[in-house]
């Protein structure tokens, strides 16, 4: 009878250690688990797509309506003393994976542009990648005749002398804006800083 208590009784102290035993690895598994959890909440945070893209029109800028649903802001920049035209701003935003890449905007806006010699104005153009508030913006600046289609499809183009055209991709969360600047180079000159204070008021929140 001794024998048969003294079993029963290691039985249940076995018992006893397997269970604190099993409960000590379930806790150390569990704790890298919601430690990864709420870090990937975290990186998932920083990365929001369900933001918008802020920014803030500078003083003297003409805000027009828009004339697509996917310009999300037009603007009229008023024409420098001697210059005819006024000078345009256009805000695009296509879709979260349209539009194309920077590089493809970069190229196809630099071919916009033809120079009186007949040289590459590849060759001519500026471009800078830079961070904004967070935000990889690409930029480019080129000046001469500006060619572009007048509306897409219509098989009509400008032919500008003197022109400059100022453009930049903003890459977000929520998929590439594109910005583009274009009109006579005074005026757009005339616009220069306001144009620079404009990118930096971009903000994706």
């Amino acid at each position: 009878m001794s024998r048969h208590k003294s079993h029963k009784r290691t039985l249940t102290i076995a018992a006893i250690v397997l269970v604190v035993s099993l409960a000590v690895w379930a806790c150390g598994k569990q704790g890298p688990t919601a430690t990864s959890g709420m870090q990937s909440s975290a990186a998932q945070s920083n990365t929001n797509a369900s933001g918008e893209l802020h920014f803030k029109a500078p003083d003297g800028w003409v805000t027009e309506k828009a004339s697509s649903s996917m310009r999300v802001a037009q603007y009229k920049l008023p024409k420098a003393e001697g210059d005819n035209d006024d000078a345009s701003l256009v805000l695009y935003y296509f879709g979260a994976t349209q539009g194309g890449t920077a590089q493809a905007n970069i190229d196809r806006w630099i071919s916009q542009m033809q120079q009186p010699d007949g040289s590459a104005s590849k060759d001519k153009a500026k471009t800078e990648t830079t961070t904004i508030n967070g935000l990889k913006v690409i930029t480019v600046d080129v000046s001469g005749t500006y060619t572009a289609e007048m509306a897409p499809g219509s098989g009509s183009f400008h032919n500008d002398t003197n022109y400059r055209l100022r453009a930049a991709v903003v890459e977000t969360p929520k998929g590439n804006y594109f910005v583009k600047l274009a009109g006579p180079s005074k005026t757009v000159a005339r616009w220069d800083q306001a144009y620079t204070d404009y990118l930096k008021s971009f903000e994706f929140k």
